[in-house]
């Protein structure tokens, strides 16, 4: 049996909602040929925080496209249209819809889009050049397979063990190029810097290097694709303290991600905790403060922020998540970018002031007519260490130190939830790249303008990164609203040409200064 494969141009690894959204702004380039891989059965986002009157933190606009092209068919509204609820939303009438419902419009997207494909996790990148794969196949080829080569846009490699049949066997697989984008397979291709580079040596594409992608499918089939360039989109994944990891696997401590799935236990409780700030805190307690007359539990709200207090949100300060924020941001010298977003905690890791007024108004209420319910929230709060309680019975003992006061105190608890954030760990499967890789002086990716991260060597294609560039980029790295432009500046990148035009000028104020006097 014989399968034909394809050279991709470019092939994302994680299908969240920034790779979703460049996979929707490529479905309609047909020059484009590009591949979306996610291990999960399905699309789904933060479904542990899917809660009932949770919206986003953005408007609507802030999907997938349309910031890049509002008449993209994956926009938020051709979505509500498709399903008979562009009325309803209309009277609506509110920007910020709710989380579950820009779930379901993602997955209608993931749904639809061809190039997406999930239940395959991404076990090894690597790098291979198109001549070690020739070989490859013309060694395929004497041992007795049948290597179709049609023209020079034909290059034979082996098939991966389960690829074309069952028994691990090497399979008759031909490796077709396609999409003819600039970079990524035209003969006059042309270099990150624009250069043209001259096509007419003997073999040009000999020593070009492709990325070798190793999969495991779903049932444990392996599956090996090739692409000439990738999109890094894996996300997140929750972050705890070193002093709570121990403690993870006994099912009574566990992070905000899956509260979704423990709201029984939470329900069954004598007494909860809610560690750490920002949005996720505020909405898991609120979530429990509106439960906790009904179920009776104690509920306590520790963190470390010097306050309960809201996000920025001014129009002006919104001004910050836009390119041209970003432009100015990634300019800065490296040691000052750090020390700027060292003192930008409150633009995206705060809590909404309708969550805050949502908190007060429940608490409020439950204190009418000399109510006192069982709930304590306490700011400064540094959360030491954890142990269980003495006696074998349940819950744990946790060792805090109020830091403005400096003074150390003990806390129980049945049950304790993490609001304790995300971190971005360099993906594994990246391994065998590490050495081309450029890292800073703190072990992060260097990161271009353009999202390429930054390469030794030459001949290689190019690795896009989204929202993993918090530290090169600044604080819209992470916010869907940036989503559409950063995809309309790697996918400008990718092809050469502007598919997207992005505009300098996007906001009212200005961020910095021209070398030299300033005009008024």
């Amino acid at each position: 049996m014989s399968e034909q494969t394809q050279i991709y141009d470019i092939v994302g690894i994680g299908i969240g909602p920034f790779n979703l959204g460049l996979a929707a702004l490529l479905d309609p380039l047909p020059d484009v040929k590009a591949l979306f891989l996610d291990r999960k059965p399905t699309f789904s986002w933060h479904p542990g925080m899917l809660l009932d009157g949770t919206t986003l933190q953005v408007p609507f606009l802030a999907d997938l496209v349309t910031m890049a092209d509002p008449t993209n068919p994956y926009s938020f509204l051709n979505y509500l249209k498709e399903h008979g609820r562009l009325y309803a939303f209309y009277f609506y009438e509110r920007f910020h819809i709710p989380r579950r419902e820009y779930d379901a419009y993602c997955r209608w997207a993931a749904e639809r889009i061809a190039s997406c494909r999930f239940g395959v996790e991404v076990t090894q990148v690597s790098a291979v050049t198109e001549a070690e794969l020739e070989a490859a196949g013309s060694e395929a080829a004497r041992r007795g397979g049948s290597v179709p080569v049609a023209s020079r846009a034909m290059v034979p490699t082996l098939a991966v063990a389960g690829v074309g049949n069952e028994h691990g066997k090497v399979a008759d697989v031909g490796i077709e190029h396609v999409g003819k984008v600039a970079g990524v397979g035209n003969e006059d291709r042309r270099t990150d810097t624009g250069a043209s580079v001259s096509g007419n040596r003997s073999d040009p594409d000999a020593t070009r290097e492709l990325y070798r992608i190793e999969t495991v499918g779903s049932v444990g089939q392996p599956r090996v694709y090739y692409a000439r360039n990738l999109a890094l989109g894996v996300g997140s994944v929750p972050h705890v303290g070193e002093a709570f990891e121990p403690y993870l696997r006994e099912g009574s401590v566990f992070h905000s991600a899956q509260f979704g799935d423990r709201l029984e236990q939470c329900r069954q409780a004598r007494s909860v905790t809610v560690v750490g700030s920002g949005q996720s805190a505020a909405e898991v307690f609120l979530h429990l403060l509106n439960g906790q007359a009904e179920c009776g539990y104690r509920l306590d709200w520790l963190t470390r922020s010097p306050g309960f207090f809201p996000m920025e949100y001014s129009k002006l300060g919104l001004e910050h998540f836009s390119p041209d924020y970003t432009s100015y941001f990634y300019n800065l010298p490296p040691a000052r970018k750090d020390e700027v977003r060292s003192k930008q905690h409150l633009l995206y890791k705060g809590i909404s002031a309708g969550t805050i007024a949502d908190i007060y108004d429940r608490l409020y209420e439950l204190t009418v007519d000399g109510g006192r319910p069982d709930i304590k929230l306490l700011a400064h709060v540094d959360v030491q260490a954890i142990e269980p309680l003495a006696g074998g019975g349940p819950g744990y003992r946790l060792s805090c130190r109020h830091t403005e006061q400096d003074r150390a105190f003990e806390h129980e608890t049945e049950l304790v939830i993490l609001a304790t954030g995300y971190a971005h760990p360099v993906p594994g499967f990246l391994e065998p790249l590490r050495e081309r890789i450029r890292w800073d002086a703190q072990g992060r990716f260097e990161v271009e303008p353009d999202y390429r991260l930054q390469l030794n060597g030459e001949g290689g294609g190019r690795i896009y990164i989204q929202n993993g560039e918090l530290h090169s980029h600044g604080v819209g790295a992470p916010d869907l609203g940036l989503g559409a432009h950063r995809s309309s500046v790697i996918i400008n990148s990718l092809t050469g040409r502007d598919v997207y035009p992005v505009r300098e000028r996007n906001v009212f104020q200005q961020f910095g200064v021209a070398s030299g006097r300033e005009e008024g």
